[in-house]
């Protein structure tokens, strides 16, 4: 059943495009060319092919003038004309993207929308007339590529959103500056967790001590878990000869989100993708029975990826990434316990992190790109559709969503101001093992083909730092911040005391900084909330003569005075 109001909105969405594309229209008459112009989830955009990107003070300016076109509420009318002549009416105003569009329609007939002077080739709806579009904002600019080609001219793209209702505007607008506040890439910067050069090349993060501190917390609980889970750690190649990307199906499935091939000697590598075809020729190493099954492989593997310069997006979309990779072949009758068995281990160790809501996807076979056979997918579906529905765990189905290799379940997290992140993921796949010929020995001595689960429990290990970044605002929980407690003296007194807590928190692996210059001691505290250490100690010379420390939290708020001793037990409880 269709969402009334979903259809009214993007109705709305759509035609602030072609009114916005207008303004555009009337400000640069023949300089600009049109592209497309979508209504998008909590919005719209609109492509534009022009000599000079848009500055922010134009995007101002195209509001005013659509404002204008609003008061004179121009009727949206329809007409429908030939293709000819629709690619007779594009050529006289040298609209090369219009008529690009209509060469791929099959139709002798097509549809063009008039608001105003401004005539656009769509097939509609539009409301009624511009007066009817209120509430709206333009947002941002950004580079895109007509039809996502790399190799063609950059487009110049606006973003902007509608509503129906003032409110709701209005409480967008507060979500994204919300949003902006809690940009991972801002944050990064401030906290001095990472950067990215143009030196190293884009994607490829560059971890500075404070984010190298937080990723080896993150990887050293992750290993933990994973050894308590009977996992056996790998560590593999981060290049491999083509051949193995060619029996995995990497060449042929996947090669445009690969880097180019490096050439020696003739032989041609490639930087891997994923670290899943290694695993399962260290599984081929030795013969193993049914008695050994399930078998449990996880690596912390740097993978990588040639991402798209235009999708690239800090931590969040990088080319280079640490993967938390988990890789289980196991038996048919095997499967259900150990779906089960990692989700209860996936939201166990989102709920650690402090992710307590999330939504299960059950993500089925894709309607073009896959392999394997389709008795096969179905038999596979059946099993993660059922394990679901028998031990009640509620989600929803992404139609057409599962991998290229076999079906899966997505686990999506919601952060601290209300966006979905996919995090885990629990994949079937019964055509890799078929690939690479793997092989157990049943109780009557046969040969029998397992299936092979990939599961991750955050993903990339980068991305995740990104979501945590954006769900804390910076403010990590105490056992995660790469400063735990910064220690700042009032003068050089204090030096020598200040070197006795020091150690005794060092002795306690708690992370500490200590600040001994000579500074205003506002200045040193100003500092640290800025960095939100969680706690600062402060000591003068009565803290020295008392042996006693004062302590504050990076919402400046005063613990008081205390024992280092009590001070100890009360973060080992953080």
């Amino acid at each position: 059943m269709k969402d009334k109001n979903k259809d009214e909105l993007n109705t709305l969405r759509h035609s602030a495009a072609h009114i916005m594309a207008a303004a555009v229209k009337k400000i640069l008459g023949n300089k600009v060319k049109f592209a497309i112009g979508p209504a998008i989830e909590n919005g719209f955009y609109y492509d534009f092919d022009i000599i000079k990107p848009f500055t922010y003070n134009e995007l101002i300016k195209i509001e005013n003038i659509m404002n204008e076109i609003i008061s004179c509420d121009f009727p949206f009318v329809q007409s429908y004309i030939s293709k000819e002549n629709a690619i007779s009416f594009f050529k006289k105003n040298n609209e090369k993207y219009k008529i690009e569009i209509l060469s791929k329609i099959k139709d002798d007939i097509v549809s063009i929308y008039k608001c105003g002077d401004f005539v656009d080739l769509c097939k509609g709806p539009h409301i009624s007339s511009t007066g009817k579009l209120s509430f709206f904002k333009l947002l941002s600019v950004a580079g895109s590529y007509w039809q996502g080609n790399s190799s063609t001219k950059q487009l110049q793209r606006i973003y902007g959103t509608a509503f129906l209702k003032k409110e709701n505007l209005d409480s967008h607008l507060n979500f994204l500056s919300k949003v902006k506040d809690r940009d991972h890439r801002k944050l990064g910067k401030a906290l001095e967790l990472f950067n990215i050069s143009d030196i190293i090349g884009s994607g490829l993060i560059l971890w500075l001590p404070n984010g190298a501190v937080l990723k080896n917390t993150i990887e050293n609980f992750l290993r933990k878990l994973c050894i308590e889970n009977s996992y056996s750690f790998l560590s593999t190649p981060h290049i491999a000869n083509d051949t193995l990307f060619s029996i995995s199906g990497h060449l042929e499935t996947y090669k445009e989100n690969m880097y180019p091939p490096i050439m020696s000697k003739n032989i041609s590598y490639h930087v891997k993708p994923m670290n899943c075809p290694m695993h399962l020729l260290v599984y081929k190493t030795k013969l193993h029975s049914y008695k050994d099954l399930p078998i449990r492989y996880a690596e912390l593997g740097t993978v990588y990826r040639f991402e798209k310069s235009g999708v690239l997006h800090g931590l969040l979309r990088a080319r280079g990434f640490t993967q938390d990779d988990g890789h289980i072949i196991i038996t048919p009758e095997q499967l259900t316990n150990e779906i089960l068995k990692i989700l209860k281990m996936a939201t166990n160790c989102l709920k650690v992190f402090g992710f307590c809501e999330y939504k299960i996807y059950f993500a089925t076979m894709p309607k073009n790109k896959y392999i394997g056979n389709i008795s096969d997918w179905n038999i596979a579906q059946n099993i993660i559709e059922n394990t679901l529905k028998t031990n009640n765990y509620p989600y929803d189905i992404d139609d057409g969503g599962g991998a290229f290799y076999g079906p899966k379940i997505d686990i999506k997290i919601k952060d601290s101001i209300g966006r979905l992140w996919q995090c885990s993921t629990i994949q079937l796949d019964f055509n890799l093992p078929q690939r690479f010929n793997i092989f157990y020995v049943d109780r009557f001595g046969n040969k029998k083909r397992p299936y092979l689960i990939h599961r991750a429990l955050v993903g990339s290990i980068e991305r995740f730092i990104g979501i945590l970044l954006e769900h804390y605002a910076g403010e990590f929980p105490f056992w995660l911040s790469p400063v735990q407690v910064a220690i700042l003296t009032i003068d050089d007194k204090q030096k020598d005391y200040c070197n006795i807590i020091y150690k005794k928190l060092n002795k306690y692996n708690i992370r500490v900084f200590s600040n001994t210059k000579k500074e205003d001691l506002r200045n040193k505290i100003k500092q640290c909330i800025i960095n939100k250490v969680p706690y600062m100690i402060i000591i003068g010379e009565k803290e020295k003569l008392n042996k006693l420390i004062s302590v504050k939290t990076r919402k400046n708020i005063d613990l008081g005075s205390m024992k280092i001793e009590n001070f100890i037990s009360l973060v080992q409880h953080k």
